[in-house]
């Protein structure tokens, strides 16, 4: 489960590049409950936050980089971004956008995995990550399709010291690699991995990609808001034994996202 108490490794933040960010504000306010707030509506400096409850969920922008995709930015919470940079080089990843400080708020950087998988981390200062987690409405998991499961386990277990622990997915489909944060126990387990083969990602040409999984209270009705408001669905609505029911979705510019209906013990 994702907590805000953000050990290091953990996720703790996530925004949403997009061409059209009044759009997407439309979308994921009808579709996830989210109110959205401003913070600007000049030609670069277009985004603010979501919020569920009065609370910060997550972050949106406009998509300025050249030739990149509408995607979700998945961030984990580290106590020094610059000892992340040089790991992530060490171990032949990328810097996508070095250690820069964000005012009081924190410091951030982003990177690729070596096989061109993007992620980001977050230094806090004054702002830990997202004020509301696991609940209906925020991020309650993040998962990496990759083509190559143990490189990623090789590169992210360097970089963050996650643990790993496989479990076989029903019927012959495959390995899923659970993750959990350094010294931290499974019940704190916060996302997965899985491997497909690179003609499966067709979102990404191939390349390894992570995307969020949301906690919603009726997976069904939240897809027929997706379907009835531009979106569209890759997979489901399906129940997974021991998880819950879930579907795999994309927005109406095709950033992808999972919905999940959890089992509650």
């Amino acid at each position: 489960m994702i907590t805000t108490d953000f050990a290091p490794g953990s996720p703790c933040w996530l925004d949403l590049g997009v061409p059209d960010v009044r759009a997407a504000a439309a979308f994921y306010g009808t579709v996830l409950g989210w109110d959205y707030e401003s913070m600007g509506e000049g030609e670069e400096g277009e985004g603010g936050m979501f919020r569920k409850d009065g609370k910060v969920v997550a972050g949106l922008g406009k998509l300025t980089e050249e030739g990149a995709r509408p995607a979700w930015m998945i961030y984990h919470s580290v106590t020094d971004a610059d000892a992340t940079t040089q790991a992530v080089e060490r171990l032949g990843g990328t810097v996508r956008v070095a250690p820069r400080d964000l005012g009081e708020w924190g410091r951030m950087a982003q990177y690729s995995d070596p096989l061109g998988g993007q992620f980001a981390v977050w230094q806090p200062g004054r702002n830990a990550g997202a004020e509301l987690v696991d609940a209906p409405g925020s991020l309650c998991w993040t998962e990496l399709y990759t083509s190559d499961a143990a490189a990623a386990k090789e590169f992210y277990g360097g970089v963050f010291g996650w643990q790993f622990s496989d479990m076989a997915l029903p019927g012959g489909g495959g390995t899923y690699a659970l993750i959990t944060p350094a010294g931290l126990p499974e019940e704190r387990m916060h996302g997965g991995l899985m491997e497909l083969p690179a003609e499966h990602l067709s979102l990404t040409h191939g390349r390894p990609y992570w995307h969020p999984v949301f906690a919603v209270a009726d997976c069904d009705a939240t897809v027929a808001e997706v379907t009835g408001n531009g979106g569209s669905v890759q997979m489901g609505p399906q129940d997974a034994e021991g998880v819950g029911r879930l579907a795999v979705c994309l927005d109406p510019s095709s950033a992808d996202f999972v919905v999940l209906t959890p089992v509650r013990g």
